[in-house]
């Protein structure tokens, strides 16, 4: 099974994508994650992204898509992936779909993690990230609505969206998606 995992800063997004990787025995990958990896280590890519990290704003597509499908290209999983922190944009979403297609694949559903702005915010004030300052989340939280809410759009046009709310426990959540799967 092939996933991504779509929601706002603090969704729930890195929780259910390693519940879910776990329970289907995918295998998970988180941009944020291997960006912050990359950034740390200060690689091509991480020295690329850090200063669009560092200003709260989303990289921008060719460096996104290259990365994405290098990686997908380099880590073919057998049993199937879900992808948290990608597609950012609708011409990501269209770019992935492609590149699936180019390497005999393809991806069942778009899951997004619905949850109001409040809570959003709270829950990224609670972590300890490095881009999650009131101003940066403010600024994430905006870019999101504006960006990334028009792949939601992309997905209902290809019925492959299950859009879930977010705001209950992980337990729930983690439950409502596998029923809807």
């Amino acid at each position: 099974m092939r996933l991504v995992l779509l929601g706002g800063p603090g969704s729930g997004k890195g929780t259910q994508a390693k519940r879910l990787s776990q329970t289907l025995n995918i295998a998970m990958v988180s941009t944020g994650n291997i960006l912050r990896e990359a950034i740390d280590k200060k690689t091509e890519l991480g020295l690329k992204a850090q200063a669009y990290v560092e200003k709260g704003e989303l990289l921008p597509n060719e460096i996104m898509i290259q990365f994405m499908t290098n990686f997908l290209l380099e880590n073919e999983s057998k049993n199937g992936w879900i992808l948290e922190g990608y597609p950012r944009t609708s011409f990501q979403a269209e770019e992935l779909d492609f590149l699936l297609e180019k390497i005999n694949q393809s991806l069942n559903y778009a899951i997004y993690l619905e949850v109001n702005n409040t809570v959003m915010k709270q829950r990224s004030l609670t972590r300890s990230l490095m881009d999650d300052q009131p101003e940066i989340i403010e600024r994430r939280i905006e870019l999101f609505k504006q960006q990334t809410i028009p792949i939601l759009e992309y997905y209902e046009g290809t019925k492959r969206l299950l859009t879930i709310s977010g705001e209950p426990s992980s337990e729930v959540v983690e439950k409502t998606i596998l029923s809807a799967l």
